[in-house]
């Protein structure tokens, strides 16, 4: 070939030669740049030969980026207000391009080695440990960092800095450190001492050794996402990485375990092995998310982490459930598209769908076939059906899979593969049919190649449990989508019997035969499987009632998919929304943090919708009758950090609640507090889990938000910045909320990598919804030039902005909006999602309003 094309962008690139191995005379290269591929070509006179190796020498120079991606330049304050500089990187998943010219695709693995000259008053940090540092000039000194393994180009890092250190080693020897700038170092400790323990974890989990001599743990003044995993240096905002055991609440403990436990396991899953190409991301960011769960739940007993799976995957359902929806593994092409896919389906869905794997596999069949799959692509990249087929091969040796499938004896060995498939169930008359090896990629292609996930139907008859799965679709009277089909691992309990029974469906309908008639059955056993169930007849009177009379016989996960399932099922019209009322007055007796938030979580929304509506005060006995649920629980919670965390987490969620949505007690409270912290100057100690309620109360007044907005600029209170802007937000001063946003622009004193948050939280209040609205427009170039378009911070702004709107006007206002920007703009998956849930909304609201006004005059509240 006489041409060798590379992706580069925003590089000027001055001279390029071309050297033959053991030739003598470099040939000169003429550069060509072309801006929309981001390719750079070098053209050559002499044509390259194939067989043969070469080597590209290329000058370019660049500016640092002023977004968040590409080599950043990124700015602090020091305690003493002085304005320091940093420059760091963020090239997942295209802009390694912006640094250097490369081949910046995954599959392209390389190792790099890396040399940086500084300033003597910086340091440099990059993948690997510095080798050699050589002093130029007085003030000019050059670093050679190690040479890398082979990875891809998205997971090099380099950062300039003046941060400081903290370091410890690991039982398998390797040196973790973590850094921050200088005035926050003495909010490193929990990082580090999470990350030993989770790096060893992996290390024990995979049987495969952390390959490099040190992990870097750094907190990046400004930072786009959570986190980054560039291999051996990993990025974070700060509020991800950075605890004060005296300020920081709970949430914030289990948030930052969660997001390092994240970015270390892809330290084996991503890095060590990456997906070929970005259709199959979710191998890596589903994996990371699932394997949060099984490390933390390990290391970190304490944090209860399971407690949280439940609500990723209805978020991931709620999104799922929409037409715009993707399948996990999708098609992509450019880099928008690229960005677009790092959504809440290829991590969410992905680890719900992981889960559901391991239920049905067994843990250990799962785990073995984990490590199968990482020893042999160690250093390569893989594609979806590598795994399923490492599963496989894993499940094999495993004759009597299920400890409660029972192969018949009667004159016949079809174990072959040793998975017996049982239609029904009662001995007498069952009929089995043969399993034949178990086959993960059959059943697992049906989850990450199609889009959305089943509704399964239930009909009792008798013993006779009939059984039928379609696609469960929110869609405004579109017909029932055809042609879907899973592998669904379904279990159940019954009345009857507490061990869950197991049976995988793999038709459109079928029939299970209990041993004996039952009271009720209750379908996806803590909710393990991605997917939802109805129950036809009385199937559902039957649950509800057992809630009623003796909630605690299934457990707080079953409790919490009920409560799900039964407004899922209203949205589709299987279900009335006063049978779903019915359930929630349970609640009364509920205890458990995630059937509370769950129910919230349910409710809340439909206030929301109907207070933007402010019609005839049905809102009002709505939000009292959402107060009356929790009122006890609400009157039991102690003012203080004390109890586990779950019951941390839960007074959190609840006080809030309670404050916002004006519960007097809960308000004369806090209010009581605010005072007393304002006379102190902010001195006082307030306890952690209760801030952010005292906090939302005193902004109520002008001089208590300006008095919040005077610590929030202060040193001593950043690991509150997110609790404050909350309370800023929730102003009922228009200037206030305009004020906000216009300073996120801005970015001095408000982060501009808190925009996207302070936006929505501004939609979210009634009196900014339209200042949110207006600023969206007014400012999207701007936004999406920091943010990049098809980015995660785009995309929750523009759902986050639009999810309560419920009228024609509102969404006529939001589809000629976005179809009068340019077209890579209007045809982003988030304008598409925005533009269906505000269908949905109308349409909700048109059907059930006037049925929920009934049903609550009717229960008299």
């Amino acid at each position: 070939t006489s041409a060798v094309v590379l992706h580069g962008k925003r590089l000027q690139v001055t001279r390029a030669t071309v050297q033959a191995s053991g030739g003598h005379q470099a040939q000169e290269a003429r550069v060509v740049e072309h801006q929309p591929f981001e390719q750079v070509a070098l053209l050559v006179t002499e044509p390259l030969l194939a067989g043969h190796n070469y080597t590209l020498s290329i000058q370019y120079r660049a500016n640092l980026s002023q977004s968040f991606h590409g080599f950043y330049k990124s700015t602090y304050r020091t305690r003493e207000g002085e304005l320091r500089v940093l420059a760091a990187t963020q090239f997942e998943p295209t802009a390694a391009r912006m640094a250097f010219p490369c081949f910046d695709e995954p599959a392209f693995k390389a190792s790099f080695s890396i040399i940086i000259r500084r300033e003597p008053t910086y340091f440099a940090l990059s993948n690997m440990p510095i080798v050699k540092s050589v002093n130029l000039s007085p003030w000019l000194v050059e670093d050679h960092f190690d040479t890398t393994v082979k990875m891809s180009t998205y997971l090099v890092a380099f950062i300039i800095s003046d941060f400081k250190s903290i370091s410890k080693m690991t039982h398998h020897g390797v040196k973790v450190s973590v850094y921050t700038v200088p005035d926050k170092i003495n909010q490193a400790e929990y990082a580090l001492d999470a990350a030993v323990k989770l790096l060893d974890f992996y290390e024990d989990y995979f049987s495969i050794p952390y390959p490099l001599p040190k992990q870097d743990l750094a907190a990046i003044p400004d930072f786009q996402s959570g986190a980054m995993e560039n291999w051996g240096l990993t990025t974070y905002r700060e509020s991800a990485l950075l605890y004060d055991p005296e300020k920081s609440s709970a949430s914030s403990k289990l948030w930052i375990t969660k997001i390092i436990a994240h970015e270390l396991a892809h330290q084996w899953f991503g890095n060590l092995v990456t997906m070929e190409w970005w259709n199959d991301l979710w191998l890596n960011e589903g994996f990371a998310k699932f394997m949060e769960f099984v490390s933390v739940s390990v290391t970190h007993p304490e944090l209860r982490v399971e407690d949280l799976f439940l609500s990723r995957c209805f978020d991931a359902m709620a999104v799922d459930a929409l037409n715009s929806s993707h399948p996990i593994s999708t098609p992509v092409e450019d880099p928008a598209q690229i960005l677009e896919i790092f959504d809440d389906v290829s991590y969410d869905k992905g680890s719900c769908v992981l889960n559901m794997l391991r239920d049905y596999l067994t843990a250990d069949v799962f785990k073995a076939g984990l490590v199968q799959y990482l020893q042999k692509y160690s250093y390569r990249n893989t594609k979806n059906e590598d795994l399923w087929n490492s599963l496989t091969n894993a499940s094999i040796p495993y004759p009597g899979f299920f400890s409660d499938f029972i192969c018949p004896t009667a004159g016949t060995d079809k174990q072959s593969g040793g998975f017996c498939r049982r239609s029904q169930q009662s001995s007498s008359s069952a009929h089995w049919t043969e399993g034949g090896t178990l086959d993960v990629r059959a059943m697992m292609d049906t989850w990450t190649l199609q889009t959305g996930f089943p509704l399964v139907t239930v009909t009792v008859r008798g013993k006779n449990v009939h059984l039928q799965q379609e696609r469960y679709l929110k869609g405004v009277d579109s017909p029932p989508p055809t042609g879907y089909l899973w592998h669904i691992p379904l279990t159940y309990i019954t009345s009857k019997s507490d061990t869950p029974q197991r049976f995988l469906m793999t038709t459109r309908a079928d029939v299970i035969i209990l041993p004996e008639e039952v009271e009720w059955i209750k379908f996806n056993v803590d909710m393990n499987g991605y997917y939802i169930v109805h129950y036809e007849d009385d199937g559902w009177d039957r649950l509800i009632n057992l809630l009623k009379e003796n909630h605690t016989v299934v457990s707080s996960n079953d409790r919490t998919s009920l409560i799900n399932n039964i407004f899922q099922l209203v949205r589709v019209k299987k279900l009335s929304i006063s049978k779903a009322f019915d359930l929630t007055l349970y609640l009364k007796h509920e205890r458990q943090i995630m059937p509370v938030l769950q129910g919230m979580h349910e409710l809340i929304p439909i206030y929301r919708l109907m207070e933007r509506r402010d019609v005839d005060g049905t809102e009002k006995e709505l939000q009292k009758y959402i107060v009356s649920l929790f009122k006890d629980l609400i009157d039991k919670q102690s003012w203080s950090d004390e109890g586990s965390v779950s019951e941390r987490l839960l007074r959190h969620s609840l006080l809030l609640f309670a404050c916002v949505h004006r519960y007097q007690p809960c308000v004369d409270k806090a209010r009581g507090y605010f005072t007393e912290w304002q006379k102190s100057n902010g001195t006082l100690s307030l306890p952690a889990d209760v801030k952010t309620a005292v906090y939302a109360v005193g902004a109520q007044t002008s001089e208590g938000w300006d008095f919040l907005l005077s610590k929030y600029r202060l040193h001593a209170f950043s690991v509150e910045k997110e609790n404050i802007e909350l309370a800023l937000s929730l102003s009922r001063s228009k200037d206030k909320l305009q004020w906000l946003m216009d300073q996120g622009l801005r970015g001095d004193i408000i982060k501009t990598q808190d925009l996207p948050y302070i936006i929505v939280l501004v939609a979210n209040n009634p009196s900014g919804h339209h200042l949110a609205w207006s600023f969206l427009k007014e400012n999207w170039e701007k936004v999406v030039e920091k943010f990049e378009l098809g980015s995660n911070s785009i995309a929750s702004i523009v759902t986050g902005v639009t999810r309560r709107y419920s009228t024609r006007p509102q969404l006529t206002q939001v589809k000629e909006f976005f179809s009068s920007l340019e077209e890579k703009s209007a045809r982003l998956r988030c304008v598409q999602q925005a533009v269906e849930t505000i269908e949905h909304n109308i349409e909700w609201m048109d059907r059930n309003f006037e049925k929920v006004k009934t049903w609550l005059k009717n229960n008299h509240l």
